[in-house]
């Protein structure tokens, strides 16, 4: 029995980048081996056990071949048989491809160091093809790795192309595609994700309704989205604006989280509005400040306006108002109203009246 690192740790480490997860692979030993030394076996479909003492994962080597449809769609083979490069073989890029045993040797069968140092994503072996989520996967290594000079190799972008012809990609599931979609927007260079995906003709198939609108002025706000390191909900409000009708299905069909879909949703119905944020009435300021939710929400139109002023180009019109009016409205206290004897629809009624006065005491 051996025991190699593999994966992504040595890959980083040959970048000189901090490593954070270790993946272990076991050779040459079999599942009934590794209870009897104590590790405890986890998930029902890959052999993955748990370490007695540190917790990691260690996997057996494995074989897989292509038996349907999608990322699932493979049988696993695990035995004491199986070897290291065989192991390695199934794996998605040639810089995934690579390991260390006990004493820090490097095995690299299928050379990822030297497309390490050549900065090339490239596939490992023609089953590349076989598997739809390693678009996805190498377009947000790209995005990752981009701002070290990585680029996708024209061999590896010819088997996405073709994957994304095939219609495999429908066969994705929409939380594994929003999972793999939320990693890459939070990547530092998160617009080189959406131009691999363009050049494949993946985007076409995963977000049919941005693929005709990508271009560079969007990729410059969400390339300064990243590098003003804002959050999930901002990237992606910004990578939709603009699209009218269409966000709301989007958001829907790739079952996005709640506060990703509620701020771009508010940019594309809003934006407008609140750049006029200086001239509307009190009762137009509290009506909008209402579809924020600024009450109970406060951060979302902190979201709003980051986003605002990426799309903008420089300072937001309407943010310092819209600033100033939702002070207002927080600072109303409903203890005094309901010291006077207001309750229920009484007391909602009176509230809104008590906000729209604050809001219009600070013209």
């Amino acid at each position: 029995m051996q025991i190699y690192k593999v994966g992504g740790a040595v890959r980083d480490r040959l970048l000189g980048l901090p490593v954070t997860d270790i993946d272990w692979v076991v050779v040459g030993a079999s599942a009934e081996q590794m209870q009897a030394l104590g590790y405890r076996p986890v998930g029902a479909d890959f052999p993955v056990f748990l370490h007695p003492r540190s917790g990691d994962e260690y996997a057996l080597a494995r074989t897989e071949r292509k038996n349907g449809r999608g990322y699932a769609g493979f049988t696993f083979h695990a035995s004491p048989s199986v070897t290291l490069e065989e192991d390695l073989a199934r794996r998605d890029l040639t810089i995934n491809a690579m390991a260390e045993d006990e004493h820090g040797q490097l095995i690299d069968p299928y050379n990822g160091q030297r497309d390490l140092q050549q900065r090339v994503l490239r596939h490992v072996a023609p089953a590349f093809a076989e598997d739809p989520l390693r678009v996805l996967r190498v377009a947000r290594f790209a995005a990752r790795y981009a701002s070290l000079g990585f680029t996708v190799a024209a061999p590896t972008l010819e088997l996405m192309r073709q994957l994304s012809a095939s219609g495999e990609l429908q066969a994705l599931t929409a939380e594994r595609c929003w999972k793999e979609i939320s990693r890459a927007l939070m990547e530092t260079s998160p617009q080189v994700f959406i131009d691999v995906l363009q050049a494949c003709g993946a985007l076409a198939q995963l977000i049919p309704e941005l693929a005709p609108h990508w271009g560079p002025e969007r990729a410059q706000v969400l390339a300064r989205a990243a590098a003003e390191r804002q959050p999930l909900p901002v990237r992606w409000a910004c990578l939709l604006h603009g699209l009218g009708n269409p966000v709301q299905p989007v958001c829907e069909r790739l079952k996005v989280p709640r506060e990703c879909q509620a701020l771009a949703q508010l940019l594309e119905r809003y934006l407008g509005t609140a750049q006029r944020a200086a001239s509307l009435a009190p009762g137009e300021l509290v009506e909008l400040l209402q579809h924020f939710d600024v009450l109970r929400r406060p951060q979302r139109l902190e979201a709003f306006l980051a986003a605002a002023t990426l799309l903008q180009h420089g300072p937001f019109p309407g943010a310092e108002r819209l600033r100033q009016a939702a002070r207002a409205m927080q600072a109303v206290d409903a203890q005094p109203l309901i010291a006077q004897g207001f309750k229920g629809q009484a007391l909602g009624d009176a509230l809104q009246q008590a906000r729209l006065q604050a809001v219009g005491a600070t013209r």
